[in-house]
């Protein structure tokens, strides 16, 4: 079995690619380094490493080792530190992403019943435009987002469906449609529904709407936080219901979004009491 120091001075060293570097990163002196990955080579019985005065370069051989070792050794850390956050308990900060007022009122009160609960655990919510919310939790501007379902996302996991709801068209005031109890699914090629290109906001794609531009798919909640003069709100009664949820990175859940988690789900249950 290789040790610890043996495989953490193989990863930096293959990914630094000099000596010095990965000495420094590791803390300990080149000579170590040195040492270290040829005792590691002569275990191993063949080089990992070309070395020259100018280069540093990875063999076939190591580099297969590293692409192996890496995501195994990656995982191992994460775990760790997930053990280690229990073990302490919730704390840091934790930063939440939402889009629009609804998802922000709900994280705000997932938020609130965290911090009764964790007091060392700081909330921060950011709003994000949409099609944003991903990129923040693959990058790390986000730890945790409250997304519609099913997730597109590569590299980010769904948690619990948390809010069920309605789909609605939101048709012009003027239109026929806006004199109608309910549409259907097959309505819809009677008419042109709007595309959502990513980045345009709810505010934005309404005003089109209002403007007689076309038709929007959206939830139930948007007729409650956009209600306009111009809008008119008509439910798509053959239309499965919308689902929302919180999101993470994959590899990514720690200690702070199980809590928060939980708060979510304890405070949408306290509601439907």
């Amino acid at each position: 079995m290789l040790e610890r120091h043996e495989i953490e001075a193989f990863l930096v060293l293959a990914e630094e690619l000099h000596f010095g570097r990965t000495a420094a990163r590791l803390g300990v002196s080149t000579a170590r380094v040195s040492q270290t990955i040829r005792g590691l080579e002569r275990r191993v019985g063949t080089r990992l490493f070309d070395r020259t005065s100018r280069r540093v370069e990875p063999t076939p051989a190591g580099a297969r080792l590293a692409g192996e070792i890496g995501p195994a050794w990656e995982r191992i850390g994460a775990a760790v530190r997930r053990a280690v956050e229990e073990g302490r308990g919730v704390t840091g900060t934790l930063t939440a992403a939402f889009t629009g007022a609804a998802a922000g009122q709900l994280l705000a009160g997932a938020a609130e019943l965290l911090r009764s609960r964790e007091p060392g655990c700081r909330v921060v919510l950011r709003e994000a435009r949409p099609g944003e919310a991903g990129a923040w939790l693959r990058e790390g501007g986000a730890e945790v987002c409250l997304a519609a379902f099913p997730l597109e996302e590569p590299g980010v996991v769904a948690g619990p469906v948390l809010v069920r709801e309605a789909r609605m068209l939101a048709v012009p005031s003027g239109h026929p449609f806006a004199r109608r109890a309910a549409v259907s699914r097959a309505d819809l090629a009677r008419v042109r529904v709007l595309p959502e290109p990513p980045g345009a906001t709810a505010a934005e794609l309404l005003t089109l709407v209002g403007a007689g531009e076309g038709v929007l798919r959206v939830g139930a909640h948007t007729r409650r936080y956009h209600a306009r003069p111009d809008v008119a709100y008509v439910p798509i009664d053959d239309a499965p219901p919308l689902e929302w949820g919180l999101a993470w990175r994959a590899g990514a859940e720690t200690a702070r979004v199980r809590a928060f988690t939980r708060a979510a789900v304890d405070l949408l249950a306290a509601s439907e009491r």
